[in-house]
């Protein structure tokens, strides 16, 4: 058996609120709604990020991204008013740590 795709989540308590700060992060709206409740955005050719509603469960999830460029990811996000620290390093690289409204960490490193 081999794992072929992956679809990392993260639990929001309203998706009208997580749409548009996702979409900043992402560069773009989402690229699928399978379901109510459910935002899709396919990142790579085999993995993506769901966005899905759930207030029981919302702002405990923690996601983990690469990119190639973090510089121009923290210039983009800046320029659009999302806050962040910047870029920080790590012990294999850098990392920028977002916070969505709910309280989900996204984690995007970068060399």
């Amino acid at each position: 058996m081999t794992f072929r795709h992956l679809l990392a989540q993260a639990v929001v308590r309203d998706l009208r609120v997580a749409e548009p700060w996702y979409a900043e992060v992402f560069a773009g709206p989402p690229g699928a709604r399978p379901m109510d409740g459910l935002l899709e955005w396919e990142l790579g050719e085999s993995f993506g990020v769901q966005v899905w509603c759930d207030p029981a469960r919302a702002g405990r999830s923690t996601l983990v991204l690469e990119v190639s460029d973090l510089d121009a990811l923290a210039a983009r996000l800046t320029a659009a008013g999302l806050p962040h620290d910047g870029p920080q390093p790590i012990t294999v690289g850098r990392a920028l740590v977002l916070t969505d409204p709910d309280g989900n960490r996204v984690v995007v490193t970068g060399p």
